[in-house]
């Protein structure tokens, strides 16, 4: 199965360049249907650019820093030289949303760049 999701200009080029191997998000009722093998294309909010990637595992946990104590930052897209804050995602997610669904690791591997897709 093959899912649709957006993504910011810099955690798309972190995936984009496999730097980034962990996709966190809100383990809502469009995440639970993630299964693993699956396929996610993601979109690049300024560029419209695309790539898929294959999801290899499903990390589920209860908060956003049970998820950063279990992953080395730079799987989670930061750099070596930033400080990892699990209050980042809060600019995303709600205390109530995390609290009601939780939060899941994507954990995924680029398959293939799809380009700009423009619609006439």
């Amino acid at each position: 199965m093959i899912h649709y999701m957006q993504l910011n200009h810099e955690p798309f080029m972190l995936i984009k360049s496999k730097q980034k191997s962990i996709e966190m998000r809100l383990n809502d009722e469009k995440r639970q249907k993630l299964k693993v093998g699956d396929q996610i294309e993601f979109t690049d909010k300024s560029t419209n650019e695309k790539i898929v990637v294959q999801v290899v595992n499903l990390h589920r946990f209860s908060s956003f820093q049970e998820l950063y104590n279990n992953f080395d930052k730079l799987k989670l897209g930061y750099q070596s030289d930033d400080v990892a804050n699990p209050e980042d995602m809060e600019q995303y997610y709600s205390k109530d949303e995390i609290k009601k669904y939780g939060v899941v690791g994507i954990e995924i591997n680029l398959l293939h760049e799809l380009g700009e897709h423009k619609f006439l």
